[in-house]
């Protein structure tokens, strides 16, 4: 085969798709294990209130804006809180399992890798969880902040005392803001497009939603963020065989670098056919 037809990285979306069913389980399992893993440390009410005074004095003493200066953005009107709480409530799940099937149909190599990702951000929020049970901004009397969600609704909580399907004391890590940023990096190293990178607006209306509903603190977005990073650099995504990581790159890049290795090649196989020439 001419040299310069030969392509000069594997296809991502070459990878064949893990097995649907098992699929399934896995992330149903998952997502089970860290439902039950939340309610562990629901009874620590005194413990969270106590390093909820702590998180707020640090964000203090690190000079951090306060979560009220963006409350009130969104207090100017019931419209715009009945929003970020709709926001809040229904886009966050619905959004990542979005991402993961699209992953699944059009990207399997990119999928694997991002299932992975998600699963170990997860389970190391689930541990943090565990050692450092915290309340939310909302339930801190001196925050000052207003519950938005349950001024203004809707309200995926019930009160603290009788809410059996939820823990409230779990806010750090926000997984709302690092499941988002994570659907916004793995698009935009999945896709091609010149505007992949607006995907980064849903990470960023995330953290001014979860801020701003005082459901958490810029310290659970700050440590999601350290959390994923951590993640990123651990976890790459495969080729089908376990071969060469695929680059966390666009595709784009690929193709033009696929394209300068070509211009090399040819004049090495115009050379080639002078001397078989010679030969004649």
């Amino acid at each position: 085969m001419n040299a310069r037809t030969e392509p000069s990285e594997a296809e991502p979306s070459a990878t064949a798709r893990p097995p649907l069913v098992r699929e399934l389980l896995l992330v149903v399992g998952l997502f089970l294990v860290y439902k039950l893993g939340r309610q562990l440390v629901t009874g620590h009410t005194t413990e969270a209130y106590r390093n909820a005074g702590r998180v707020w004095d640090w964000e203090r003493t690190l000079h951090l804006p306060g979560e009220g200066s963006v409350q009130s953005l969104l207090l100017h009107g019931d419209t715009l809180a009945h929003l970020a709480n709709t926001y809040y409530a229904t886009v966050h799940f619905p959004a990542t399992v979005a991402f993961l099937v699209w992953l699944y149909l059009k990207r399997p190599a990119h999928y694997v890798w991002a299932r992975r990702v998600l699963a170990a951000l997860t389970g190391a929020a689930l541990v943090l969880h565990l050692l450092f049970p915290l309340a939310p901004p909302r339930m801190l009397a001196a925050a000052g902040l207003v519950d938005t969600a349950k001024v203004y609704g809707p309200s995926v909580y019930g009160p603290p005392q009788t809410d059996t399907l939820s823990n409230q004391f779990a806010a750090m890590p926000s997984l709302h803001f690092a499941w988002a940023l994570m659907v916004a990096i793995g698009l935009i190293v999945a896709t091609r497009s010149r505007w992949r990178r607006l995907w980064l607006l849903h990470p960023l209306v995330t953290l001014v939603v979860i801020v701003g509903t005082a459901n958490h603190y810029w310290m659970d977005a700050i440590v999601a963020t350290a959390l994923l990073g951590i993640a990123l650099a651990v976890i790459r995504p495969q080729t089908s065989s376990g071969g060469t990581p695929i680059p966390l790159r666009s595709p784009k890049r690929t193709a033009t670098t696929a394209g300068r290795a070509q211009e090399k090649l040819a004049p090495a196989e115009s050379e080639e056919n002078i001397l078989v020439g010679a030969g004649r």
